[in-house]
């Protein structure tokens, strides 16, 4: 079993490839994992009843490291590799790649890694993976635009309008906007199915 070191801050791991490196000659990758402020070290799946540790869930974020490490080797892609836990869920981020990795940074780009990381993962844990993946701080970059499309629905609703539907989103990015329509004191709601969920704001 290889031992890996623990610190209360991060910790390195691997770096995908070092630039201008052949494979032979590429530096061992490295990776930083920090441990989310818990009171707890279980935290509990919406999917399953299962209860995930918090050794479970760093496992969680080695596991979709080592897959992505993979897809960034192939596509020949520079880039290190962050994983945090916080709040039930593992995340990933690519960092340090430069511009040849914002190449992969565009919303459905990032949506579409993270789904196959997910499937990659289970296909390992034999259990629903709810890992969040951010390249190049796409996750920021996507969360600014959603603040934009609150305001702007919130904007509207004020103006005399009922209701506001936004476009289909992820579970993730629709949690982070039912937060935001709460802040502001209106409400929010999910129609819609599989990839055409949505949600729907209105006064509360």
């Amino acid at each position: 079993m290889k031992k890996r070191p623990r610190s209360t801050g991060s910790r390195a791991r691997r770096p995908s490839r070092v630039s201008g490196s052949s494979p032979s000659a590429r530096s061992a990758p490295r990776r930083r994992k920090s441990e989310d402020a818990v009171s707890t070290e279980r935290v509990v799946t919406n999917q399953a009843t299962e209860e995930l540790t918090l050794e479970e869930l760093e496992a969680e974020g080695d596991l979709a490291a080592d897959y992505i490490e993979g897809l960034l080797d192939i596509a020949d892609l520079d880039g290190d590799l962050d994983i945090d836990v916080a709040n039930g869920r593992a995340y990933v981020s690519i960092t340090g790649g430069g511009e040849d990795l914002d190449r992969l940074a565009a919303p459905d780009t990032v949506q579409a890694m993270q789904d196959l990381t997910r499937l990659a993962v289970q296909g390992k844990t034999g259990r629903f993976s709810r890992l969040i993946l951010d390249v190049a701080g796409s996750r920021d970059a996507r969360a600014a635009q959603l603040r934009q499309m609150v305001d702007s629905a919130v904007a509207q609703i004020a103006a005399g309008r009922d209701r506001v539907a936004l476009e289909p989103m992820s579970s993730y990015e629709r949690k982070l906007v039912h937060d935001l329509v709460a802040e502001r004191g209106y409400h929010s709601e999910s129609t819609g199915e599989g990839r055409d969920r949505r949600l729907v704001i209105s006064q509360a």
